[in-house]
């Protein structure tokens, strides 16, 4: 994958807010932040430089970089966080007010035509029979009408953390998925299972609220 673009653009919204947390959420002094952030921006950059380039129509691109950045900073820690610090941090550094519109502008979209034509689409494409980075998922709508589920059987953040060696944190990126509805707005977010837990699947249901 090409830095240039998406990646470093990426890099560029958010490696402040990533280096912030490291004081405020992790507790690291300002120096041993800026030395992390330092090393993380070429260990982020090998990362996505050894990626495969995704299809047109992927979805998932930007989750695959997100999680890049974010086990390109635990890689440089001198001290491997908790699962809960580590999602304490990842939760704050991406909520950047940028994103907080992005998912409030998510959910005044959500199970409309375009909405529900996109998930339609993405379950069609099973990208991850083709590149271990992406996403299989199958699309289910609720019989009552009230929302649907996506249902993943591959993940690509669960490969490159498994790769990377950090399989264990996987959970800090998993629940920002609660954190994205809550900010939406339009449903409820519900999960009974997860591949990084050991789960047959990875399910994110969306039950509209009102």
């Amino acid at each position: 994958m090409k830095y240039v673009g998406m990646p470093g653009g990426m890099w560029l919204l958010f490696a402040g807010s990533f280096r912030r947390n490291l004081t405020t959420v992790l507790k690291y002094d300002a120096e041993t932040a800026g030395s992390i952030t330092a090393k993380a921006k070429g260990r982020y950059r090998e990362i996505i430089e050894k990626l495969p380039e995704f299809e047109k129509g992927d979805r998932f691109k930007m989750n695959i970089v997100s999680c890049a950045m974010l086990c390109a900073f635990f890689l440089n820690m001198p001290e491997r966080p908790s699962v809960e610090d580590a999602t304490a941090y990842y939760r704050e550094s991406m909520l950047t007010g940028a994103m907080k519109k992005f998912c409030r502008m998510g959910g005044k979209r959500k199970f409309s035509e375009k909405d529900i034509a996109g998930m339609k689409a993405t379950a069609a494409l099973r990208a991850a029979d083709r590149n271990p980075y992406s996403w299989n998922m199958t699309y289910h709508p609720y019989a009552d009408g009230s929302g649907y589920e996506a249902r993943f059987t591959k993940c690509g953040i669960c490969t490159l953390m498994k790769e990377l060696g950090l399989f264990d944190l996987t959970p800090a990126m998993c629940r920002l998925d609660y954190t994205m509805s809550e900010i939406g707005g339009a449903d409820t977010f519900i999960r009974t299972y997860t591949l990084a837990s050991g789960g047959p699947y990875c399910d994110c249901g969306y039950k509209k609220k009102n």
